[in-house]
């Protein structure tokens, strides 16, 4: 596909600059895995833009892979999308859907059982070519689409950071940038129940070319892999050593009251 062969180009093309600019060794610290649920869809939210502050914050390189899925379907929009354009806000409240909204860009999704979160926050000390955000996108949906593939071959890269199956979206993905980590986070369908999305997602106003303007059940598609063999596969990629154990709780308390707890922020457009 087109998409996957501009990834590989841009990608190739960053680290062949990086290496021809680097001076001096970049250590080799080592990304820890967070497998973990918190008991709120608002606290899920905080806990990844927590991790990202957090490592912000510190004085070295922290990069975490964090895997989650939420026991209760949401509608989580992107930070800048409007709730009218994107949302069938009438039905999500007659359901008792949640909409919350994320930290990062991109479109309103629909979570919940049968889609696993992941979330990975990325050194720009130890990887300096993701400040390039196309570069960020590659990295990402490479090393994700590339240990997916041992099982499924046919997974392909499409729009600005989809995985797909046979032209079929299973995977969408987003990043926030901050000064020295970047968080990149996305959703990997596995065994979810697609009609949901077309109940409570209008047409996004913004859609890629190979979308061909397909309604969201016929565009989306369930990877056919069972979440424990997917889980492998996530952990196997990113090359995690260890968990991590001292996970941000105050921070993500933090935000959860001050930001996704409120209606002035999952409201606000």
């Amino acid at each position: 596909m087109v998409d996957s062969l501009k990834c590989r180009r841009t990608w190739q093309g960053v680290k062949q600059a990086s290496a021809a600019s680097e001076e001096m060794e970049v250590p080799s610290d080592s990304m820890k895995l967070l497998e973990l649920t918190l008991d709120t869809p608002e606290a899920n939210l905080a806990l990844d833009e927590a991790l990202l502050e957090t490592a912000d914050e510190a004085q070295e390189p922290r990069e975490v892979f964090r895997i989650w899925e939420s026991p209760q379907p949401l509608v989580v929009l992107g930070r800048a999308s409007r709730v009218a354009e994107e949302v069938d806000q009438s039905h999500c409240l007659t359901q008792g859907i949640p909409l919350l909204r994320r930290c990062s860009g991109g479109a309103s999704v629909v979570v919940g059982p049968g889609c696993l979160m992941y979330a990975m926050v990325l050194s720009y000390r130890l990887r300096p070519e993701l400040q390039q955000i196309s570069a960020a996108h590659c990295f990402a949906l490479r090393t994700l689409g590339d240990r997916l593939r041992r099982t499924v071959p046919q997974i392909q890269c499409q729009g600005t950071s989809d995985l797909t199956l046979h032209g079929k979206k299973f995977s969408g993905n987003s990043l926030r940038v901050r000064r020295t980590h970047l968080l990149y986070h996305g959703t990997i369908l596995y065994d979810f129940p697609l009609a949901s999305v077309s109940a409570w997602l209008r047409s996004p106003p913004r859609q890629p070319e190979y979308r061909q303007g397909r309604r969201h059940d016929e565009f989306l598609v369930n990877l056919p892999v069972g979440r424990s063999e997917l889980r492998d596969a996530l952990v196997d990629g990113m090359e995690v050593d260890g968990p991590l154990t001292d996970w941000p709780r105050q921070r993500t308390e933090e935000l959860a009251e001050a930001r996704y707890r409120q209606a002035a922020w999952n409201l606000r457009f």
